[in-house]
């Protein structure tokens, strides 16, 4: 099976709207994934600010919509989208929530909680929309004709990072953001939680992994939960991967400097043995798998 890979935001921490994010955007992480003929479904990784112009989108082709929206973890800047998604607003469509738990809270309730009437004017309880949400851990399960795998990823809190193949047959892609894979933080994680990480994301067609701080600046953020452009090539080096997408732009990263970044990782890769192609998330960007 073909599908789509649409990127719909690539920015970490907060949205950052202005001139110097035009090209790259300035919306927080949100990836669209949909088999080639299935306008009314679609797999979303991640509800940052992204998602609301994606609800749109989806809203646009006039027919009811299945959605499964697998959430990495329930940071901010990957569920502030979640209440603006336009889907959730009309009877007859259909939302599965899937994710971890924080700690002993239910993912359920950090939804409602950031929905609460207090801090929106729409509680959840009122979205037409059929909703469930579905807790998960490292493992398989499967979502409208593919196969998902989610791998623990170091970054404080409960974070997963997905890996989707069609159950058919097809490429792979493997979403891992808010990833560090650096000496800073402590994590309850394996001794050989790399090694694991590397077969996790072995061969995959597109690896897009979390790239926002470049070496001069990684220093200064460790233990942050983050990594590197260089430290996600070294890993794509190693897994020999495909493709590469940097994702997860810092705040403070301009155009000019995401180009930068992408000239620097690709002579990185070109250096490390294993020729593959770099390449930076951009809104509206559309990858065929």
């Amino acid at each position: 099976m073909s599908y789509t890979a649409t990127v719909w935001g690539a920015r970490g921490s907060i949205p950052t709207p202005g001139d110097g994010t035009v090209r790259y955007g300035g919306n927080t992480s949100c990836i669209q994934v949909q088999a080639d003929g299935a306008e009314d479904r679609a797999v979303i990784l991640d509800a940052g600010s992204g998602i609301r112009p994606l609800g749109n989108a989806l809203l646009a082709g006039g027919n009811p919509v299945q959605v499964d929206l697998l959430l990495t973890h329930t940071h901010w800047d990957h569920i502030q989208g979640f209440p603006f998604f336009a889907p959730m607003f009309v009877p007859g469509n259909a939302l599965r929530v899937w994710g971890a738990k924080q700690s002993d809270v239910d993912l359920e309730r950090i939804l409602r909680d950031q929905m609460n009437p207090v801090v929106f004017p729409v509680p959840l309880d009122k979205m037409p929309a059929e909703l469930s949400v579905q807790h998960i851990g490292p493992g398989g399960f499967e979502v409208d004709g593919f196969s998902v795998e989610a791998f623990r990823l170091r970054h404080p809190g409960t974070t997963l990072g997905y890996r989707l193949e069609p159950i058919g047959g097809g490429g792979r892609l493997a979403y891992i953001t808010d990833n560090e894979l650096g000496p800073g933080g402590e994590y309850d994680l394996e001794t050989d939680w790399r090694s694991k990480l590397i077969d996790f994301v072995a061969g995959v067609d597109l690896l897009v992994h979390d790239a926002m701080y470049g070496p001069g600046d990684i220093g200064q953020h460790l233990g942050w939960g983050h990594s590197s452009y260089d430290e996600a090539v070294a890993l794509a080096a190693e897994a020999r991967v495909k493709r590469l997408m940097l994702f997860h732009h810092r705040p403070e990263r301009t155009d000019a400097e995401v180009d930068e970044a992408v000239r620097a990782a690709q002579a990185h890769a070109d250096r490390s043995g294993h020729s593959f192609e770099v390449i930076a998330a951009a809104e509206g960007m559309q990858l065929c798998l």
